[in-house]
């Protein structure tokens, strides 16, 4: 008698854990998948891109600017040099 109603308190234990996490779960996908949500997600990855792209024009520019540099001296070298 009190296996059963030992089984019996393990069931309903898991039972109610199990349906309480499948429902905060539910929840949870249900708002990661909201228009709001998505939205802002697309929002924010807008921004980081546009952020991300000035970051590497100006990374760019530099380089461009320290190579021309290298190259005139360079260059002011071979003149000197004839």
């Amino acid at each position: 008698m009190f296996k059963r109603l030992f089984w019996l308190c393990v069931g309903i234990g898991l039972g109610a854990g199990l349906s309480y996490w499948l429902a905060r779960f539910l929840r949870q996908t249900a708002e990661r998948y909201s228009p709001e949500r998505v939205s802002n997600d697309v929002v924010d990855g807008a921004r980081r891109l546009g952020s991300d792209v000035r970051v590497a024009i100006n990374e760019g520019r530099e380089a461009m600017r320290k190579r021309e540099a290298e190259l005139r001296a360079e260059l002011e070298i071979r003149q000197a040099r004839r």
